[in-house]
Protein backbone atom coordinates (compact mmCIF):
# COMPACT_ATOMS: atom_id res chain seq x y z
CA UNK A 1 0.00 0.00 0.00
CA UNK A 2 6.51 4.66 1.38
CA UNK A 3 8.91 6.16 3.69
CA UNK A 4 12.19 7.34 2.16
CA UNK A 5 14.64 7.45 5.04
CA UNK A 6 17.77 9.51 4.48
CA UNK A 7 19.20 10.45 7.84
CA UNK A 8 20.28 8.02 10.54
CA UNK A 9 17.99 9.73 13.04
CA UNK A 10 14.99 9.04 10.84
CA UNK A 11 15.97 5.40 10.60
CA UNK A 12 16.14 5.13 14.38
CA UNK A 13 12.75 6.81 14.80
CA UNK A 14 11.14 4.46 12.29
CA UNK A 15 12.68 1.42 13.96
CA UNK A 16 11.38 2.57 17.34
CA UNK A 17 7.81 2.75 16.08
CA UNK A 18 7.75 -0.32 13.86
CA UNK A 19 9.75 -2.92 15.78
CA UNK A 20 8.57 -4.53 18.98
CA UNK A 21 10.65 -4.59 22.12
CA UNK A 22 10.90 -8.36 21.86
CA UNK A 23 14.03 -9.81 20.38
CA UNK A 24 13.72 -10.40 16.62
CA UNK A 25 14.71 -14.02 17.16
CA UNK A 26 11.37 -14.55 18.91
CA UNK A 27 9.42 -13.50 15.82
CA UNK A 28 8.12 -16.07 13.33
CA UNK A 29 9.53 -16.14 9.82
CA UNK A 30 7.83 -14.25 7.01
CA UNK A 31 6.91 -17.55 5.33
CA UNK A 32 5.20 -18.74 8.53
CA UNK A 33 3.18 -15.53 8.83
CA UNK A 34 2.14 -15.52 5.16
CA UNK A 35 1.23 -19.21 5.28
CA UNK A 36 -1.00 -18.59 8.30
CA UNK A 37 -2.57 -15.59 6.51
CA UNK A 38 -3.42 -17.70 3.44
CA UNK A 39 -4.86 -20.50 5.59
CA UNK A 40 -7.04 -18.14 7.65
CA UNK A 41 -8.11 -16.24 4.55
CA UNK A 42 -9.31 -19.48 2.95
CA UNK A 43 -11.28 -20.30 6.11
CA UNK A 44 -12.94 -16.87 6.12
CA UNK A 45 -13.82 -17.14 2.43
CA UNK A 46 -15.46 -20.52 3.04
CA UNK A 47 -17.57 -18.97 5.81
CA UNK A 48 -18.39 -15.79 3.89
CA UNK A 49 -20.02 -17.17 0.71
CA UNK A 50 -19.92 -13.73 -0.90
CA UNK A 51 -20.72 -10.18 0.17
CA UNK A 52 -22.32 -6.89 -0.84
CA UNK A 53 -20.83 -3.43 -0.46
CA UNK A 54 -20.76 0.18 -1.61
CA UNK A 55 -17.88 2.40 -2.74
CA UNK A 56 -17.35 6.10 -3.30
CA UNK A 57 -14.61 7.12 -5.76
CA UNK A 58 -13.19 10.66 -5.73
CA UNK A 59 -10.70 11.75 -8.42
CA UNK A 60 -8.85 15.06 -8.31
CA UNK A 61 -6.36 16.64 -10.74
CA UNK A 62 -5.04 19.97 -9.47
CA UNK A 63 -3.10 20.80 -12.66
CA UNK A 64 -6.25 20.65 -14.80
CA UNK A 65 -8.50 21.70 -11.93
CA UNK A 66 -10.77 18.74 -12.62
CA UNK A 67 -12.81 16.63 -10.22
CA UNK A 68 -14.96 13.52 -10.60
CA UNK A 69 -16.98 11.36 -8.21
CA UNK A 70 -18.64 7.99 -8.62
CA UNK A 71 -20.66 5.70 -6.35
CA UNK A 72 -20.71 2.00 -7.21
CA UNK A 73 -22.27 -1.12 -5.75
CA UNK A 74 -20.18 -4.31 -5.60
CA UNK A 75 -21.28 -7.91 -5.24
CA UNK A 76 -18.84 -10.75 -4.73
CA UNK A 77 -19.86 -14.37 -5.11
CA UNK A 78 -18.58 -17.28 -3.06
CA UNK A 79 -15.58 -17.75 -5.36
CA UNK A 80 -14.52 -14.12 -5.00
CA UNK A 81 -15.61 -12.93 -8.46
CA UNK A 82 -16.75 -9.29 -8.30
CA UNK A 83 -19.62 -7.62 -10.15
CA UNK A 84 -20.03 -3.84 -10.19
CA UNK A 85 -23.01 -1.56 -10.77
CA UNK A 86 -22.53 2.20 -11.13
CA UNK A 87 -25.09 4.02 -8.99
CA UNK A 88 -24.15 7.68 -9.46
CA UNK A 89 -21.64 9.81 -11.37
CA UNK A 90 -20.79 13.49 -11.41
CA UNK A 91 -17.96 15.76 -12.48
CA UNK A 92 -15.29 15.34 -15.13
CA UNK A 93 -16.74 13.04 -17.82
CA UNK A 94 -13.39 12.05 -19.34
CA UNK A 95 -12.23 10.76 -15.96
CA UNK A 96 -15.26 8.50 -15.68
CA UNK A 97 -14.72 7.04 -19.14
CA UNK A 98 -10.94 6.69 -19.16
CA UNK A 99 -10.10 6.15 -15.48
CA UNK A 100 -12.90 5.18 -13.09
CA UNK A 101 -14.80 2.82 -15.40
CA UNK A 102 -11.55 1.13 -16.37
CA UNK A 103 -10.68 0.68 -12.69
CA UNK A 104 -13.93 -1.24 -12.19
CA UNK A 105 -13.37 -3.33 -15.33
CA UNK A 106 -9.79 -4.15 -14.32
CA UNK A 107 -10.75 -5.17 -10.79
CA UNK A 108 -13.65 -7.31 -12.01
CA UNK A 109 -11.32 -9.07 -14.45
CA UNK A 110 -8.62 -9.61 -11.80
CA UNK A 111 -11.19 -11.20 -9.47
CA UNK A 112 -11.88 -14.06 -11.89
CA UNK A 113 -10.64 -17.37 -10.42
CA UNK A 114 -8.23 -18.04 -13.31
CA UNK A 115 -6.53 -14.67 -12.81
CA UNK A 116 -6.80 -14.28 -9.05
CA UNK A 117 -4.23 -17.01 -8.38
CA UNK A 118 -1.71 -15.05 -10.49
CA UNK A 119 -2.09 -11.89 -8.40
CA UNK A 120 -2.68 -13.32 -4.92
CA UNK A 121 -0.30 -12.27 -2.14
CA UNK A 122 1.32 -15.69 -1.92
CA UNK A 123 4.74 -17.38 -2.30
CA UNK A 124 3.83 -18.23 -5.90
CA UNK A 125 3.92 -14.55 -6.80
CA UNK A 126 6.06 -12.82 -4.17
CA UNK A 127 9.06 -13.04 -1.91
CA UNK A 128 8.62 -11.89 1.69
CA UNK A 129 10.85 -10.46 4.41
CA UNK A 130 9.62 -9.88 7.96
CA UNK A 131 10.96 -6.53 9.21
CA UNK A 132 9.25 -6.31 12.59
CA UNK A 133 5.96 -5.59 14.31
CA UNK A 134 3.77 -2.51 14.65
CA UNK A 135 0.48 -1.59 16.32
CA UNK A 136 -2.23 -0.32 13.96
CA UNK A 137 -5.63 0.82 15.27
CA UNK A 138 -4.81 -0.77 18.60
CA UNK A 139 -4.03 -4.21 17.12
CA UNK A 140 -0.59 -5.87 16.82
CA UNK A 141 0.59 -6.56 13.28
CA UNK A 142 3.52 -8.16 11.50
CA UNK A 143 5.30 -5.83 9.07
CA UNK A 144 6.46 -7.60 5.91
CA UNK A 145 8.34 -6.28 2.89
CA UNK A 146 7.03 -7.79 -0.33
CA UNK A 147 8.85 -8.22 -3.66
CA UNK A 148 7.15 -9.51 -6.85
CA UNK A 149 8.65 -12.49 -8.62
CA UNK A 150 7.53 -11.23 -12.04
CA UNK A 151 7.60 -7.84 -13.77
CA UNK A 152 3.83 -7.51 -14.27
CA UNK A 153 1.37 -4.62 -13.90
CA UNK A 154 -1.03 -6.54 -11.65
CA UNK A 155 1.72 -7.29 -9.13
CA UNK A 156 3.27 -4.72 -6.80
CA UNK A 157 6.28 -4.09 -4.60
CA UNK A 158 6.10 -2.52 -1.18
CA UNK A 159 5.07 -3.39 2.36
CA UNK A 160 2.15 -5.21 3.97
CA UNK A 161 0.84 -5.33 7.52
CA UNK A 162 -0.73 -8.61 8.73
CA UNK A 163 -2.87 -8.76 11.86
CA UNK A 164 -1.03 -10.84 14.47
CA UNK A 165 -4.23 -12.33 15.92
CA UNK A 166 -6.46 -12.91 12.88
CA UNK A 167 -3.68 -13.17 10.27
CA UNK A 168 -5.57 -10.84 7.93
CA UNK A 169 -4.21 -8.07 5.73
CA UNK A 170 -4.56 -4.74 7.54
CA UNK A 171 -2.66 -2.39 5.26
CA UNK A 172 -0.81 -2.43 1.94
CA UNK A 173 1.62 0.26 0.74
CA UNK A 174 3.18 -0.11 -2.66
CA UNK A 175 3.63 0.63 -6.34
CA UNK A 176 3.02 -1.49 -9.48
CA UNK A 177 5.78 -3.92 -10.35
CA UNK A 178 5.58 -2.65 -13.95
CA UNK A 179 4.78 0.88 -15.05
CA UNK A 180 1.51 0.68 -17.01
CA UNK A 181 2.43 3.45 -19.47
CA UNK A 182 5.29 5.62 -20.70
CA UNK A 183 3.15 8.65 -19.87
CA UNK A 184 3.08 7.73 -16.18
CA UNK A 185 6.14 8.56 -14.11
CA UNK A 186 5.08 7.00 -10.85
CA UNK A 187 2.13 5.44 -9.00
CA UNK A 188 1.91 4.95 -5.24
CA UNK A 189 -1.02 3.53 -3.31
CA UNK A 190 -2.16 2.73 0.22
CA UNK A 191 -4.95 0.24 0.85
CA UNK A 192 -6.44 -0.41 4.31
CA UNK A 193 -8.84 -2.97 5.79
CA UNK A 194 -11.03 -3.02 8.89
CA UNK A 195 -12.64 -5.82 10.85
CA UNK A 196 -16.42 -6.24 10.86
CA UNK A 197 -17.60 -9.16 12.96
CA UNK A 198 -15.62 -12.22 11.97
CA UNK A 199 -14.54 -10.77 8.62
CA UNK A 200 -12.14 -8.17 7.26
CA UNK A 201 -13.41 -5.82 4.55
CA UNK A 202 -11.65 -3.01 2.64
CA UNK A 203 -11.82 0.40 4.33
CA UNK A 204 -10.02 2.85 2.06
CA UNK A 205 -7.69 3.19 -0.90
CA UNK A 206 -5.61 6.25 -1.73
CA UNK A 207 -3.50 6.37 -4.88
CA UNK A 208 -1.32 9.11 -6.36
CA UNK A 209 -0.37 9.02 -10.06
CA UNK A 210 2.26 11.36 -11.49
CA UNK A 211 1.76 11.71 -15.26
CA UNK A 212 4.05 13.47 -17.74
CA UNK A 213 1.36 15.65 -19.33
CA UNK A 214 -1.42 15.96 -16.77
CA UNK A 215 0.52 16.29 -13.52
CA UNK A 216 -0.62 14.57 -10.33
CA UNK A 217 -3.95 12.79 -10.07
CA UNK A 218 -5.23 11.43 -6.78
CA UNK A 219 -7.97 8.82 -6.41
CA UNK A 220 -9.54 8.08 -3.04
CA UNK A 221 -11.93 5.16 -2.57
CA UNK A 222 -14.11 4.89 0.52
CA UNK A 223 -15.73 1.52 1.20
CA UNK A 224 -18.96 1.34 3.22
CA UNK A 225 -22.02 -0.84 3.96
CA UNK A 226 -20.07 -4.08 3.43
CA UNK A 227 -21.89 -7.15 4.73
CA UNK A 228 -21.85 -10.93 4.14
CA UNK A 229 -24.57 -12.30 1.90
CA UNK A 230 -25.51 -14.79 4.61
CA UNK A 231 -26.10 -11.93 7.04
CA UNK A 232 -28.37 -10.09 4.61
CA UNK A 233 -30.28 -13.28 3.85
CA UNK A 234 -30.78 -13.88 7.58
CA UNK A 235 -32.14 -10.35 8.06
CA UNK A 236 -34.54 -10.78 5.16
CA UNK A 237 -35.72 -14.15 6.43
CA UNK A 238 -36.34 -12.73 9.90
CA UNK A 239 -38.34 -9.84 8.47
CA UNK A 240 -40.63 -12.08 6.42
CA UNK A 241 -43.72 -13.75 7.94
CA UNK A 242 -43.70 -17.54 7.80
CA UNK A 243 -44.83 -18.83 4.42
CA UNK A 244 -44.36 -15.53 2.57
CA UNK A 245 -42.30 -15.19 -0.61
CA UNK A 246 -39.15 -13.09 -0.97
CA UNK A 247 -38.95 -11.30 -4.32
Amino acid sequence: MKLHLIYAASILMFAATSLSAADSADLPTADTVVSAMLQRDAQRRAMLDGYYGMRRYELQNEHLQKHAEMVARVESDGEGTKHFEIVEEQGWGAAHKHVLHKMLDSEAEASLPQLRAKTQVSPNNYEFKLVGTETLAGRPTYVVDITPKRHEERLFSGRIWIDAEDYALVRVDGKPAKNPSFWIRNIRFTHTYRKSGAFWFPASTHSVTDARLFGTTTVTITYFDYSPKSQLSSVRATAQPTGSFIH
